[in-house]
């Protein structure tokens, strides 16, 4: 769907709210533990607190630390936030608006909202498919980058004590934007601490309401009457949301 794309521009939110630090900032060890994150749970959210019954911060995943894993299980919650914040706009815009212009060079517009979003998605020619799934994955390889202290844009990686959900930034690719894609005129740079971190906060819980939120709208839309207060609001949809090439191959 055109969210996707929208997806590409979540990847980087994290580096204009990062807590600042003085001197090698992109290496500080952070290496939290489940006492950190029941600290950091009842900020969240005082009611609920800290929520883990599948215990996955005692799972060791690959053999790795409890530090490691908590590390690994922080990046995927802010991702995963991100990309449901994405979707959750890019789901209601493309339900209301479309792109004035063509989307082939051929001059064929863009599918009408008269398409739900997977609807839309669906009509999409496979090469512009490949074209986002592709870039969304060069930024989900970019994110892995960390080439370490002293490099120009290197980071500690999260499962190794580095900043959760911080992405690298483009300074680390030859004649790249000369620009942060989330805060090109830096409006945050001076930003107390305090600030940023309330702010990541709110990131997380938006995030987490993103998640429900984008779900609620694919539930909706494939089980009728799965999500009442959405009756008559989003479009069903009989297609397979989990397999984004159905239209164009099946296995």
């Amino acid at each position: 769907m055109k969210f996707l794309a929208l997806a590409a521009l979540a990847v980087g939110s994290a580096t204009a709210f990062m807590p600042s630090h003085h001197g090698k900032a992109s290496t500080v060890q952070l290496s939290e533990t489940k006492a950190d994150l029941t600290d950091l749970g009842k900020k969240l959210n005082p009611i609920v607190g800290f929520f883990d019954p599948l215990g996955l911060c005692d799972a060791a995943f690959w053999g790795k630390s409890e530090e490691q894993t908590i590390g690994f299980l922080r990046q995927a919650e802010i991702k995963h936030g991100r990309v449901a914040m994405a979707a959750f706009v890019g789901y209601v815009v493309q339900s209301n608006f479309v792109w004035p212009w063509a989307m082939t060079m051929d001059g064929t517009g863009f599918p009408s909202t008269d398409l739900s979003p997977p609807e839309q998605w669906d009509a999409l020619p496979l090469a512009a498919k490949l074209q986002i799934i592709l870039f969304v994955g060069f930024l989900e390889w970019y994110s892995e980058l960390t080439p370490g202290e002293g490099s120009e844009g290197g980071l500690t990686h999260y499962t190794k004590g580095g900043v959760p959900g911080k992405y690298p930034t483009f300074d680390a690719i030859p004649h790249s934007v000369p620009f942060n894609l989330y805060d090109p005129f830096r409006f945050s740079t001076n930003m107390d601490d305090a600030t940023k971190e309330k702010r990541l906060r709110a990131e997380i819980n938006n995030g987490r309401l993103a998640q429900l939120g984008i779900f609620g709208f694919v539930c909706a839309q494939t089980i009728p009457g799965s999500v009442p207060v959405l009756e008559g609001i989003v479009k069903p949809y009989s297609g397979e949301v989990m397999a984004p090439l159905e239209a164009n191959w099946s296995f």
